[in-house]
């Protein structure tokens, strides 16, 4: 099995309330069920501990590369500074956090930079930026997110998926039951949290994903 051709398509961000030995089985589990890209949050403020998170994954999926062949991203969620202590292959940034061209400065040009996009404005504005795809927040509304400027719907995803010129990742409040239609929409792929990390079986939710977005295509 082989992931490389598209890194978007199954996006796990992991859940920063969760217990180092907590992650680390969620994202053994959810590479063993077909995740495409793993991005590590850390909200707290730790660096010492999101740096040690970071590391305890990219082990992870260095190992997968090694026996399988699976190249598996890892993508820093905010942190410029922790992406580069731990050689991730990229960021995901905020609109508050640091200016894209100044992450690509630092980055350089062979990492990947993700960024966010919550307004219409957002979305018009980052077609200029060096950035390699966007997450579109949020899809629909969400528990992991509360401090949302917009709830796109389907509609605005395929209004964004027809106008930007970047690969389009879904985030918030995507399951089973609007998978297929978010993917109709245009969505290059999605950015899952609860649905994997928070199943009984990360490895069986997220096989389950991902038979359900390639059911759509």
């Amino acid at each position: 099995m082989t992931r490389n051709h598209n890194p978007y398509l199954l996006y796990l961000v992991t859940d920063d309330q969760q217990s180092l030995p907590t992650l680390e089985h969620v994202v053994r589990e959810a590479v063993a069920g077909g995740v495409t890209m793993v991005q590590i949050r850390e909200k707290h403020g730790d660096v010492r501990a999101f740096i040690q998170r970071a590391q305890t994954v990219k082990a992870i999926l260095q190992q997968v590369y090694a026996t399988t062949g699976d190249y598996i991203p890892l993508i820093i969620n905010d942190r410029v500074d922790v992406a580069l202590a731990v050689d991730a292959d990229g960021v995901h940034l905020g609109q508050t956090d640091m200016p894209v061209a100044m992450a690509r400065q630092l980055l350089g040009k062979d990492k990947l930079i993700g960024l966010s996009i919550e307004t219409k404005q957002q979305l018009l504005d980052c077609a200029s930026l060096p950035i390699d795809y966007i997450g579109l927040s949020a899809i629909f509304a969400t528990a992991t997110k509360t401090n949302l400027v917009t709830h796109w719907g389907i509609k605005g995803l395929q209004h964004a998926a027809a106008i930007c010129p970047f690969p389009i990742v879904a985030i918030g409040g995507i399951n089973h039951a609007n998978l297929i239609e978010v993917m109709a929409a245009g969505a290059n792929g999605v950015a899952i949290v609860s649905a994997i990390s928070h199943a009984d079986d990360p490895c069986q939710a997220t096989a389950g994903i991902l038979a359900t977005i390639s059911s759509s295509q």
